[in-house]
């Protein structure tokens, strides 16, 4: 008799996770309110929904952003420095970002500065000025080690390519003013800028950015070529020499 009432009693139900059905809502949220509406932490969910189609990603999302400080901070992290993130889901399972997710966040970092640059170069770069300052933050701003650049420019002032000149440390890239006029040369550019970036954050000219920056324009005007302006791009903002009187 026990044994036929515990087996018509009803069995319990296996209670499901908190995240079943989370994606669902989201996706019916963002298609509702707008994807503009969502914090940071929840549009990052949206897209490791993609990089990670099983489990819950809110740990890892919420993990990526209290690691680098905000949403562009992560997409500019490098992948060996995603893969180091490791956050634990609801039941205390310890889930990272493998590979293929650091690979798919880059990729989008990518996206988004090629998108960038082409809004920078759609008119001349001086009458883009707004479109260039964005794209040289989203490709700096977040670099842990100094990258100097240059930004070669024909006579009508429109970009013939943005390079890398050195890398450096987390606070000095050697610069040789010769082999910037050099590589000006060889791609017939006839106005230049200079960008690079201060990984502590502050974009402050320091004396040694300064001296530089009238090495390179003396080298650059013996031949006939113009230096527009020299950026630096930090945490904080950019600074341009121009702006602040300094050439």
């Amino acid at each position: 008799m026990d044994d036929e009432i515990a087996e018509d009693a009803p069995r319990r139900a296996t209670p499901k996770p908190h995240h079943v059905g989370h994606r669902e809502r989201l996706r019916e949220r963002a298609r509702g309110a707008g994807i503009h509406h969502l914090p940071d932490y929840e549009l990052l969910e949206l897209f490791l929904f993609r990089s990670q189609p099983q489990g819950d990603v809110k740990p890892i999302a919420k993990a990526l952003l209290e690691r680098f400080g905000s949403l562009a901070a992560v997409l500019a992290a490098s992948v060996e420095d995603l893969t180091t993130v490791r956050a634990a889901d609801s039941r205390g399972r310890t889930k990272g970002v493998g590979a293929e997710t650091a690979l798919d966040l880059a990729a989008l970092h990518e996206v988004a500065r090629r998108v960038a640059k082409e809004e920078a170069n759609r008119r001349t770069v001086i009458s883009s000025w707004t479109s260039l300052l964005a794209y040289v933050r989203l490709t700096l701003q977040h670099e842990p080690r100094e990258q100097f650049r240059v930004l070669f420019l024909d006579n009508r002032n429109q970009l013939l390519l943005d390079e890398v000149q050195n890398r450096g440390t987390v606070d000095h890239a050697p610069v040789y003013p010769r082999e910037v006029v050099r590589r000006a040369l060889e791609v017939s550019a006839k106005n230049l800028i200079i960008v690079h970036n201060h990984p502590s954050g502050d974009p402050t000219p320091s004396r040694a950015d300064i001296d530089m920056t009238k090495q390179v324009i003396e080298a650059a005007r013996a031949l006939s070529i113009t230096v527009h302006d020299h950026l630096i791009v930090g945490r904080q903002g950019v600074a341009s020499f121009k702006q602040l009187g300094l050439m």
